[in-house]
Protein backbone atom coordinates (compact mmCIF):
# COMPACT_ATOMS: atom_id res chain seq x y z
CA UNK A 1 0.00 0.00 0.00
CA UNK A 2 0.88 3.90 -0.31
CA UNK A 3 1.85 6.06 2.83
CA UNK A 4 1.85 9.41 3.22
CA UNK A 5 5.60 10.36 4.01
CA UNK A 6 5.38 11.93 6.78
CA UNK A 7 6.82 9.37 9.36
CA UNK A 8 9.78 8.19 6.86
CA UNK A 9 11.11 11.67 7.08
CA UNK A 10 10.41 12.10 10.72
CA UNK A 11 13.24 8.80 10.94
CA UNK A 12 15.31 9.94 8.42
CA UNK A 13 15.92 13.63 10.27
CA UNK A 14 15.99 11.95 13.50
CA UNK A 15 18.24 9.12 11.99
CA UNK A 16 20.54 12.00 10.30
CA UNK A 17 20.07 10.21 6.71
CA UNK A 18 17.62 11.03 4.08
CA UNK A 19 15.14 9.33 1.97
CA UNK A 20 15.63 9.30 -1.86
CA UNK A 21 12.93 10.58 -4.01
CA UNK A 22 13.23 9.05 -7.65
CA UNK A 23 10.99 10.25 -10.24
CA UNK A 24 9.20 7.92 -12.51
CA UNK A 25 8.09 8.16 -16.26
CA UNK A 26 7.25 4.63 -17.71
CA UNK A 27 6.90 1.20 -16.01
CA UNK A 28 10.13 0.32 -16.38
CA UNK A 29 11.27 3.42 -14.30
CA UNK A 30 9.52 2.33 -11.29
CA UNK A 31 9.54 -0.92 -10.95
CA UNK A 32 13.63 -0.31 -10.79
CA UNK A 33 13.14 1.61 -8.30
CA UNK A 34 10.54 -0.50 -6.47
CA UNK A 35 12.69 -3.15 -6.88
CA UNK A 36 15.64 -1.43 -5.18
CA UNK A 37 14.48 -0.04 -2.87
CA UNK A 38 13.08 -3.87 -2.08
CA UNK A 39 15.87 -5.14 -2.36
CA UNK A 40 17.88 -2.74 -0.44
CA UNK A 41 15.47 -2.32 2.65
CA UNK A 42 14.67 1.26 2.07
CA UNK A 43 11.98 3.53 2.05
CA UNK A 44 11.33 5.27 -0.70
CA UNK A 45 9.19 8.05 -2.51
CA UNK A 46 8.25 7.97 -5.99
CA UNK A 47 8.12 11.62 -7.90
CA UNK A 48 5.82 11.95 -10.55
CA UNK A 49 5.72 15.40 -12.31
CA UNK A 50 2.66 16.91 -14.28
CA UNK A 51 4.17 16.32 -17.55
CA UNK A 52 4.82 12.65 -16.18
CA UNK A 53 1.53 12.18 -14.99
CA UNK A 54 -0.24 13.37 -18.27
CA UNK A 55 2.53 11.13 -20.44
CA UNK A 56 1.29 8.00 -18.54
CA UNK A 57 -2.71 8.41 -19.14
CA UNK A 58 -3.78 10.95 -16.12
CA UNK A 59 -2.69 10.14 -12.44
CA UNK A 60 -5.61 7.24 -11.75
CA UNK A 61 -3.49 5.40 -14.22
CA UNK A 62 -0.28 6.11 -12.05
CA UNK A 63 -1.72 5.09 -8.62
CA UNK A 64 -3.13 2.03 -10.33
CA UNK A 65 0.09 1.13 -12.01
CA UNK A 66 2.02 1.75 -8.85
CA UNK A 67 -0.53 0.04 -6.76
CA UNK A 68 -0.78 -2.87 -8.90
CA UNK A 69 3.17 -3.32 -9.17
CA UNK A 70 3.57 -2.76 -4.90
CA UNK A 71 1.11 -6.18 -5.11
CA UNK A 72 2.69 -8.09 -7.80
CA UNK A 73 6.57 -7.75 -6.74
CA UNK A 74 5.74 -7.95 -2.86
CA UNK A 75 7.03 -4.76 -1.91
CA UNK A 76 7.07 -4.42 1.73
CA UNK A 77 8.65 -1.29 2.10
CA UNK A 78 7.32 2.13 2.83
CA UNK A 79 6.29 3.58 -0.33
CA UNK A 80 5.24 7.43 -0.71
CA UNK A 81 3.49 8.34 -4.06
CA UNK A 82 4.25 12.14 -4.31
CA UNK A 83 3.45 15.20 -6.99
CA UNK A 84 6.62 16.64 -7.88
CA UNK A 85 6.49 20.60 -8.38
CA UNK A 86 2.52 20.81 -8.35
CA UNK A 87 0.36 23.42 -9.48
CA UNK A 88 -2.47 24.21 -6.52
CA UNK A 89 -4.78 22.51 -9.37
CA UNK A 90 -2.62 19.83 -10.06
CA UNK A 91 -2.07 19.00 -6.35
CA UNK A 92 -5.97 18.73 -5.79
CA UNK A 93 -5.91 16.22 -8.98
CA UNK A 94 -3.72 14.30 -7.40
CA UNK A 95 -5.08 14.13 -4.32
CA UNK A 96 -8.66 12.92 -5.70
CA UNK A 97 -6.42 10.11 -8.17
CA UNK A 98 -4.97 8.59 -5.09
CA UNK A 99 -2.03 10.19 -4.27
CA UNK A 100 -0.32 9.57 -0.79
CA UNK A 101 1.73 12.66 -1.00
CA UNK A 102 1.49 16.11 -2.96
CA UNK A 103 4.04 18.96 -3.50
CA UNK A 104 2.51 22.03 -4.21
CA UNK A 105 5.09 24.68 -5.58
CA UNK A 106 3.76 28.03 -4.95
CA UNK A 107 7.48 29.84 -4.64
CA UNK A 108 6.26 31.79 -7.96
CA UNK A 109 3.49 33.41 -6.51
CA UNK A 110 3.77 36.26 -3.84
CA UNK A 111 4.20 35.25 0.23
CA UNK A 112 0.71 35.84 0.77
CA UNK A 113 -0.79 33.75 -2.17
CA UNK A 114 1.82 31.32 -1.30
CA UNK A 115 0.48 31.29 2.31
CA UNK A 116 -2.95 31.29 1.34
CA UNK A 117 -3.00 28.60 -1.20
CA UNK A 118 -0.73 26.42 0.98
CA UNK A 119 -3.03 26.32 3.82
CA UNK A 120 -5.69 25.20 2.18
CA UNK A 121 -3.87 22.28 1.22
CA UNK A 122 -2.51 21.41 4.62
CA UNK A 123 -6.22 21.64 5.84
CA UNK A 124 -7.06 18.62 2.79
CA UNK A 125 -3.98 16.58 3.51
CA UNK A 126 -4.47 16.58 7.39
CA UNK A 127 -7.64 15.27 6.95
CA UNK A 128 -7.09 12.51 4.58
CA UNK A 129 -3.63 12.27 6.67
CA UNK A 130 -1.68 13.05 3.48
CA UNK A 131 1.56 14.64 3.19
CA UNK A 132 2.81 18.23 1.90
CA UNK A 133 5.73 19.30 0.62
CA UNK A 134 5.24 23.26 0.22
CA UNK A 135 8.25 25.05 -1.14
CA UNK A 136 9.97 29.18 -0.88
CA UNK A 137 12.50 30.23 -2.58
CA UNK A 138 12.47 28.45 -6.40
CA UNK A 139 15.19 25.86 -7.32
CA UNK A 140 17.14 27.10 -10.56
CA UNK A 141 16.98 25.71 -13.81
CA UNK A 142 14.47 23.91 -15.52
CA UNK A 143 12.44 20.26 -15.01
CA UNK A 144 9.63 18.92 -17.26
CA UNK A 145 8.67 22.85 -17.79
CA UNK A 146 8.72 24.04 -14.54
CA UNK A 147 11.35 27.02 -14.58
CA UNK A 148 13.42 28.61 -11.17
CA UNK A 149 15.69 31.47 -11.09
CA UNK A 150 17.30 29.50 -8.06
CA UNK A 151 17.48 32.41 -5.63
CA UNK A 152 18.07 31.82 -1.74
CA UNK A 153 14.75 31.35 -0.12
CA UNK A 154 13.69 33.74 2.60
CA UNK A 155 14.26 32.31 6.13
CA UNK A 156 10.93 34.19 7.79
CA UNK A 157 9.10 33.68 5.07
CA UNK A 158 9.90 29.75 5.11
CA UNK A 159 8.84 30.11 8.76
CA UNK A 160 5.21 31.56 7.80
CA UNK A 161 5.11 28.54 5.36
CA UNK A 162 6.32 25.65 7.91
CA UNK A 163 3.60 27.14 11.02
CA UNK A 164 0.91 26.15 8.52
CA UNK A 165 1.24 22.76 9.38
CA UNK A 166 3.10 21.28 6.06
CA UNK A 167 4.89 17.95 6.39
CA UNK A 168 8.10 19.24 4.92
CA UNK A 169 9.92 22.22 3.21
CA UNK A 170 11.67 22.89 0.16
CA UNK A 171 14.11 25.96 0.59
CA UNK A 172 15.94 27.28 -2.24
CA UNK A 173 19.84 27.43 -1.11
CA UNK A 174 21.26 27.72 -4.58
CA UNK A 175 20.42 24.57 -6.05
CA UNK A 176 19.20 23.81 -9.59
CA UNK A 177 17.33 21.40 -11.64
CA UNK A 178 19.39 19.61 -14.37
CA UNK A 179 23.17 19.58 -14.28
CA UNK A 180 25.23 21.95 -12.75
CA UNK A 181 27.48 24.28 -15.01
CA UNK A 182 31.14 24.38 -13.80
CA UNK A 183 30.70 28.21 -12.25
CA UNK A 184 28.13 27.03 -9.85
CA UNK A 185 28.91 28.67 -6.38
CA UNK A 186 27.71 25.65 -4.47
CA UNK A 187 25.07 25.19 -1.61
CA UNK A 188 24.30 27.94 0.64
CA UNK A 189 25.02 26.39 4.08
CA UNK A 190 24.37 30.03 5.67
CA UNK A 191 21.24 29.62 4.21
CA UNK A 192 19.83 26.09 5.05
CA UNK A 193 21.19 27.22 8.94
CA UNK A 194 19.23 29.90 9.09
CA UNK A 195 15.83 28.07 7.58
CA UNK A 196 16.89 25.07 10.03
CA UNK A 197 16.73 27.73 12.89
CA UNK A 198 13.45 29.38 12.02
CA UNK A 199 11.54 26.08 11.45
CA UNK A 200 12.92 23.97 13.79
CA UNK A 201 12.99 19.67 13.65
CA UNK A 202 10.42 20.46 10.25
CA UNK A 203 12.13 17.83 7.68
CA UNK A 204 14.12 20.01 4.72
CA UNK A 205 13.57 19.16 1.09
CA UNK A 206 17.16 19.11 -1.33
CA UNK A 207 16.01 19.76 -4.83
CA UNK A 208 18.38 19.04 -7.75
CA UNK A 209 20.43 15.81 -5.91
CA UNK A 210 21.92 15.49 -9.47
CA UNK A 211 26.07 16.46 -9.51
CA UNK A 212 26.08 18.03 -6.04
CA UNK A 213 29.34 16.65 -4.28
CA UNK A 214 28.90 13.99 -1.71
CA UNK A 215 30.45 16.30 0.83
CA UNK A 216 27.96 19.24 0.45
CA UNK A 217 25.07 16.75 0.20
CA UNK A 218 26.31 14.73 3.89
CA UNK A 219 26.55 18.55 5.06
CA UNK A 220 23.15 19.26 4.04
CA UNK A 221 21.57 15.91 5.51
CA UNK A 222 23.59 17.00 9.02
CA UNK A 223 21.45 20.42 9.10
CA UNK A 224 17.74 18.77 8.63
CA UNK A 225 17.58 17.45 4.55
CA UNK A 226 15.53 13.93 5.24
CA UNK A 227 14.30 14.00 1.23
CA UNK A 228 16.63 14.83 -1.55
CA UNK A 229 15.54 14.41 -4.95
CA UNK A 230 16.96 12.93 -7.95
CA UNK A 231 16.13 12.95 -11.46
CA UNK A 232 18.54 13.73 -13.99
CA UNK A 233 20.89 11.18 -13.30
CA UNK A 234 18.55 8.42 -13.67
CA UNK A 235 17.75 9.95 -16.93
CA UNK A 236 21.42 10.43 -18.22
CA UNK A 237 21.87 6.86 -17.35
CA UNK A 238 18.65 5.56 -18.91
CA UNK A 239 19.78 7.07 -21.83
CA UNK A 240 23.20 6.10 -21.92
CA UNK A 241 22.79 2.36 -21.33
CA UNK A 242 20.22 2.03 -23.97
CA UNK A 243 22.47 4.21 -26.41
CA UNK A 244 24.92 1.95 -26.06
CA UNK A 245 22.55 -0.69 -26.69
CA UNK A 246 21.39 0.54 -29.74
CA UNK A 247 24.45 1.23 -31.25
CA UNK A 248 26.16 -2.55 -30.74
CA UNK A 249 22.94 -3.17 -32.86
CA UNK A 250 21.66 -5.98 -30.31
CA UNK A 251 18.05 -4.42 -30.36
CA UNK A 252 17.76 -6.35 -33.63
CA UNK A 253 19.38 -9.92 -33.50
CA UNK A 254 17.42 -11.39 -36.76
CA UNK A 255 14.08 -11.09 -35.09
CA UNK A 256 12.64 -7.61 -35.20
CA UNK A 257 12.54 -4.81 -32.39
CA UNK A 258 11.91 -6.04 -29.07
CA UNK A 259 10.85 -3.50 -26.78
CA UNK A 260 11.64 -5.78 -23.72
CA UNK A 261 15.33 -5.84 -24.70
CA UNK A 262 16.10 -2.23 -26.10
CA UNK A 263 14.35 -1.04 -22.05
CA UNK A 264 16.53 -3.93 -20.28
CA UNK A 265 19.85 -1.91 -20.16
CA UNK A 266 18.23 1.15 -19.23
CA UNK A 267 16.27 -0.86 -16.48
CA UNK A 268 19.50 -1.93 -15.14
CA UNK A 269 21.00 1.49 -15.37
CA UNK A 270 18.27 3.29 -13.32
CA UNK A 271 18.98 -0.05 -10.56
CA UNK A 272 21.97 0.84 -9.97
CA UNK A 273 21.84 4.60 -9.98
CA UNK A 274 19.16 4.32 -7.49
CA UNK A 275 21.46 2.17 -5.27
CA UNK A 276 24.53 4.05 -5.23
CA UNK A 277 21.96 7.25 -3.84
CA UNK A 278 20.60 5.27 -1.24
CA UNK A 279 24.06 4.62 -0.67
CA UNK A 280 25.19 7.97 -0.31
CA UNK A 281 21.87 9.29 1.65
CA UNK A 282 22.21 6.46 4.27
CA UNK A 283 18.63 4.95 3.52
CA UNK A 284 20.01 1.22 3.34
CA UNK A 285 18.00 -0.62 5.53
CA UNK A 286 16.44 1.70 7.29
CA UNK A 287 12.64 0.53 6.05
Amino acid sequence: MLVSAKEMLNKAREGKYAVGQFNINNLEWTKAILLTAQENNSPVILGVSEGAGKYMCGYKTVVGMVKGMIEELGITIPVALHLDHGSFDGAKACIEAGFSSVMFDGSHYPIEENIAKTKELVATCNELGLSLEAEVGSIGGEEDGVVGAGECADPDECKSIADLGVTMLAAGIGNIHGKYPENWAGLSFETLEAVKNKVGDMPLVLHGGTGIPEDMIKKAISLGVAKINVNTECQLAFQEATRKYIEAGKDQEGKGFDPRKLLAPGFEAIKATVKEKMELFGSINKA
